[in-house]
């Protein structure tokens, strides 16, 4: 382990917390909004399905919350442990808006998620509804603030540096920087989708185990409909978005479509293997001119290669491939939404087959999300704040053995909280389905 590179162990260490962590948020952000609307629709209708639902997936929330909270404590360690030049440079600007998430969402999200579980007799259905809208308002202004920072990581702006440390100038700018209104559209779209599939698979799941309860079926056509609904949207944001990374970040645009040299009429290459060492592409299969037509609406547009970066591009292949499985990801996300939500409509039902589909994307929204983390962080390189801070400025002088006896630990807590997490997502499923076990309604007012 001490023949390793110290920053490329922190650099691993790094992705392992924040792929962990992000797992949780990124259902959270939405599942709250989820709940506000069966919330909203038992006021509307007085039906208790809704009620049960809810009921449910507020015991999802919690446990998805906890172990955000949980994994979020580490993520700030390593500004101090490995990364003490990233808060020594910029940490005039990024302090303020991880203490403006901590102060303004985390508490809003912490004291009301209470109620939520436990509070509906005792403060009364207005308030309880008023917490459940304070919960899902705190999880999306928790994404506004971190993703205001990561943005501005990506296109920095509003400062001036002084002695090497930057200082803040304007904080509107700053807060709304580039490229921070299609990264944040392009997160809350991600978080709808993951949890929308979560609903309708675990959904399905309860189904597939003869749980036909009517909750199950309204969770399901309720995950089903959001996914369809905002899959497509998500690719045009996500067109709208790649448009903005060719004008600020050219370099990670030439990472994703595998361009080594400045082409004109650039095709979208459905397969490759990028060799960084002769500069091109092994066993490329593309369609001509299409990624020229996609960036610059134009069959001959012109895209800049990686050669125009010698000294400042970000490695080719997770870049590459990362795009490639966020993008192959959504369109399967799109098939199955679009064949379930008009399977749904015709039939009161699903069939045994697609609630099969359901359940095995049960998960897709997490490979997705941590694709295009993948592409949009590693892209990043050999930056970390683009123009500003290079990545191994920053690293500490922490020995390779240090650093590598903390990422196995953190690399076996995480297989066994993950497993843990996702065993009782299902064991909450199984348990919920079984005919002796009490409503859910009844079992929170006794606790």
């Amino acid at each position: 382990m001490s023949e390793l590179d110290p920053a490329l162990l922190a650099r691993i260490q790094f992705a392992a917390n924040i792929s962990f962590h992000i797992l949780f948020p990124t259902i959270t952000i939405a599942l709250g909004w989820f709940l506000l609307f069966f919330k909203l629709r038992f006021l509307r209708t007085g039906k208790q399905h809704w009620l049960d639902a809810y009921y449910f997936w507020v015991k999802v929330f919690a446990l998805t919350f906890a172990l955000g909270v949980v994994s979020g404590i580490t993520m700030s360690f390593q500004f101090g442990t490995n990364w003490p030049g990233f808060m020594e440079t910029v940490g005039n600007i990024a302090g303020p808006l991880l203490a403006y998430e901590v102060l303004t969402a985390f508490f809003l999200e912490a004291s009301f998620l209470g109620i939520m579980l436990f509070g509906r007799k005792r403060v009364g259905e207005r308030v309880h509804t008023l917490a459940t809208v304070l919960v899902a308002g705190g999880t999306t202004l928790s994404a506004f603030w971190i993703l205001a920072l990561n943005s501005w990581m990506h296109t920095p702006v509003g400062f001036e540096m002084i002695d090497g440390v930057a200082h803040p100038t304007d904080w509107f700018a700053i807060i709304f920087n580039p490229s921070f209104p299609y990264r944040l559209v392009h997160m809350l779209l991600a978080s709808g989708l993951t949890a929308a599939f979560l609903v309708a698979g675990l959904s399905a799941y309860r189904w597939l185990r003869r749980d036909r309860a009517p909750d199950v079926m309204a969770a399901m056509r309720t995950g089903v409909a959001v996914a369809a609904l905002l899959i497509p949207v998500q690719i045009f944001v996500g067109d709208l978005h790649g448009l903005n990374t060719l004008e600020h970040q050219p370099a990670k645009v030439a990472a994703m479509e595998g361009i080594w040299q400045d082409e004109k009429g650039a095709p979208v290459l459905l397969f490759a293997l990028p060799n960084e060492e002769t500069r091109s592409n092994d066993y490329a299969i593309g369609i001509p001119k299409l990624a020229s037509l996609i960036l610059t609406h134009s069959l001959d547009g012109e895209i800049k290669g990686l050669d125009s970066f010698p000294d400042a591009h970000p490695p080719v292949a997770p870049v590459f491939w990362g795009f490639r499985v966020m993008v192959g990801t959504g369109l399967l996300m799109l098939a199955v939404s679009w064949w379930s939500a008009w399977r749904l409509r015709r039939h009161a039902e699903p069939t045994v087959w697609q609630a099969r589909a359901l359940l095995a994307m049960t998960f897709a929204g997490w490979i997705a999300t941590l694709a295009g983390w993948y592409v949009t962080e590693i892209g990043r390189q050999p930056w970390l704040v683009t123009g500003v801070l290079r990545t191994v400025d920053a690293i500490s002088a922490t020995p390779a053995p240090i650093i590598g006896i903390s990422l196995t630990a953190y690399l076996l807590l995480y297989v066994a909280l993950l497993s843990a997490y996702v065993s009782v997502l299902f064991y909450l499923a199984r348990h919920r389905g079984k005919p002796d076990h009490k409503p859910a309604v009844a079992g929170l007012q006794e606790a």
